[in-house]
């Protein structure tokens, strides 16, 4: 089977219907998934008017019906404290008698051509195969954790000056509250209407968000969290700063009578066992995000590196199986913060792929630790001073889009 009849264009509102049944159909959504979220269908198809409105959803065309698609969600994201603008890539769909084809492949390449072209430096994505995306230059950039306490009371009880309030999950305190800390937390996405819109769309009507505020009554920190067979189940739990954390735990504490068990998420990339009064916990940690960089001069442009390094040179011998114009060798001199392309020679030469320079830049995994895997080719002393230079902080990406 030849590739003779495909045509390839972007996604309108006239293909809403194909672009839901090829989504239902690649991720099992069935009309009983719908009923059980309270979707009725002429609610799911509504609801994906702003994705074709709002993104940039590419198709493949066999005699006009759509077989394969991939959707770029523009949205901006605070990497080592500089606002990115990136893609988030979701929708990635085909039908299985049209696998192997090429097609995702073709729409992905197509896709991130036009984001270079636009300046979005880096791409993201939640991977339904990882080995999949890796061999097309994607790396692991973040993680998620899950933790299982037996006891609400467990956790922490210490007054603080503010109090809590249950506010609608469309509440301006709310979505400015995470704007703040998005301004302030590495790996963060900042939330437009469209990210909103698909933060709260499987989420059954029983979901409470609550606010800690201040005693000046400023918002600090928040949870989104659902209570169901005696179980509190939180989303998703953020603050500022200790004060709110604190003035959180002890909301949860304040359901002891109500619940028997509490489950979290936690996307910090650290456990969370160690700050808690009692460590009788379970967590558990899986690959969450992955990512990679869409054009290394663009994204060096606004990269921070540590500066303790300013003074020295690297120079990156770097390989993209999947975007040939990444490939090749790039020397940069370490100035004030920033990075600065240059052709003087660098005594310290690093050899690795995109997506093992993605996982390191984003703080994922140290140079060391790629260096003992043998993703990085490099003599000691450049190692170290990789290592130096590269802020060490995990991303933090809560949203699955």
């Amino acid at each position: 089977m030849t590739n003779e009849t495909i045509e390839v264009r972007k996604l309108s509102i006239a293909d809403i219907d194909q672009y839901n049944e090829l989504l239902r159909y690649a991720f099992q959504v069935t009309e009983k998934t719908l009923l059980d979220y309270g979707w009725e269908n002429d609610e799911i198809r509504k609801s994906k008017f702003p994705v074709l409105e709002n993104a940039h959803v590419l198709g493949c065309f066999d005699r006009g019906a759509l077989v394969s698609q991939f959707a770029v969600y523009p949205m901006e994201m605070n990497i080592h404290s500089a606002i990115y603008p990136i893609g988030f890539i979701t929708s990635v769909a085909t039908y299985p008698e049209y696998s192997r084809r090429g097609l995702m492949s073709m729409l992905m390449k197509q896709s991130l051509l036009e984001m270079r072209e636009k300046g979005q430096s880096i791409a993201i994505l939640y991977p339904f195969s990882i080995p999949l995306y890796r061999h097309r230059g994607w790396e692991i950039i973040s993680d998620k954790m899950t933790w299982r306490i037996s006891d609400a009371k467990m956790l922490a009880r210490k007054d603080v000056p503010g109090y809590v309030r249950r506010v609608p999950s469309d509440s301006a305190d709310l979505i400015a509250l995470h704007t703040r800390f998005a301004k302030k937390t590495h790996g963060c996405l900042f939330r437009n209407d469209l990210a909103w819109d698909e933060y709260w769309r499987w989420d059954v009507d029983d979901t409470t968000v609550a606010i800690y505020y201040g005693e000046d009554h400023t918002p600090l920190g928040y949870m989104v969290y659902r209570i169901d067979a005696d179980t509190m189940y939180v989303k998703e739990m953020v603050y500022i700063n200790m004060e709110a954390r604190m003035g959180l735990l002890r909301y949860i504490n304040a359901h002891d009578s109500m619940v028997d068990e509490v489950r979290g998420n936690n996307y910090s990339g650290e456990s969370i066992a160690f700050a808690l009064s009692d460590s009788d916990i379970k967590e558990t940690i899986r690959p969450y995000i992955m990512g990679r960089i869409v054009d290394f001069e663009l994204f060096l442009g606004q990269y921070r590196f540590r500066r303790e390094a300013d003074g020295a040179s690297l120079s990156f011998q770097i390989s993209d199986p999947f975007l040939e114009w990444n490939n090749g060798t790039y020397t940069v001199e370490l100035q004030g913060g920033a990075g600065k392309l240059t052709t003087k020679p660098s005594k310290h030469k690093v050899k690795l792929s995109i997506g093992t320079l993605t996982t390191l830049l984003l703080g994922y995994k140290r140079a060391p630790d790629l260096a003992a895997l043998e993703r990085i080719e490099a003599s000691d002393e450049t190692i170290e001073l990789l290592d130096a230079a590269v802020i060490r902080r995990k991303p933090y990406i809560s949203d699955y889009i």
